[in-house]
């Protein structure tokens, strides 16, 4: 059930690559394969466009490693949410399928994440990824482009879905999303520091913001509490 708005809101982001990857000359099955062995988003859409281009795999592979580099911090982040159950087998097979959405719905789980429950929440979020794009690829010559593109849309508002509930619930979650934003802003907007690449830009405000929250709203456990806080 958790992985359900997942798996849909994929299969509509996904059903754009799939029309991109058609039309830059690869065939169904290409397309499929590359959502099916990277299941990231932006690093997909930024490796295609190094194809097109001509670029080498070591252009591909630098990119992806920077792109997708924030999955390290969002790894670790999580191995603090797993059961005991969730050996370092288990920690390999599931880190594949590790996106975004994927850890926000994780982390917002109550209680510990066991193997049984992240299998239940990847699978449609995978079924829906490879399927849209093997979909885009057949129809994209049927489509509209506005319609295709208006697909996008979906990414944005599953994003929107997976953090309101959160901010809404709680004010320290409201100031590190607000903090994010503004250190994105940032990067995009400010004159030298919009020369900082994407991947890295996430990186760094994913620590800021995660460092000042953890800074002014620190989570103790009982027995770690100061005399005077309980």
């Amino acid at each position: 059930m958790d992985g359900l708005p997942i798996g849909l809101g994929y299969l509509s982001v996904s059903f754009t690559f799939g029309i991109m990857a058609a039309n830059a000359g690869l065939s169904v099955l290409q397309a499929v394969l590359i959502s099916a062995l990277n299941l990231t988003s932006a690093g997909q859409f930024a490796g295609l466009q190094i194809m097109i281009a001509g670029g080498s795999l070591i252009e591909i592979a630098l990119t992806q490693i920077i792109i997708n580099s924030r999955y390290s911090l969002m790894s670790i982040s999580l191995s603090q949410k797993v059961d005991k159950d969730m050996n370092f087998a288990r920690r390999l097979f599931y880190g594949f399928f590790h996106t975004d959405e994927i850890y926000a719905v994780a982390m917002g789980h109550k209680g510990k994440v066991g193997h049984i429950y992240f299998l239940g929440l990847t699978i449609l979020p995978f079924i829906g990824w490879t399927l849209g794009t093997g979909l885009g690829a057949v129809m994209g010559e049927i489509l509209p482009v506005m319609v295709s593109n208006a697909l996008n849309v979906a990414l944005y508002g599953m994003f929107i879905a997976i953090v309101i509930p959160k901010v809404k619930a709680e004010k320290s979650h409201a100031f590190v999303v607000l903090i994010a934003i503004l250190l994105s802003s940032a990067f995009r907007y400010v004159p030298g520091l919009n020369k900082i690449s994407s991947g890295f830009a996430v990186i760094i405000c994913t620590l800021v913001a995660a460092l000042l929250g953890a800074w002014l709203f620190p989570i103790y456990k009982k027995k770690e509490v100061p005399d005077g806080l309980q």
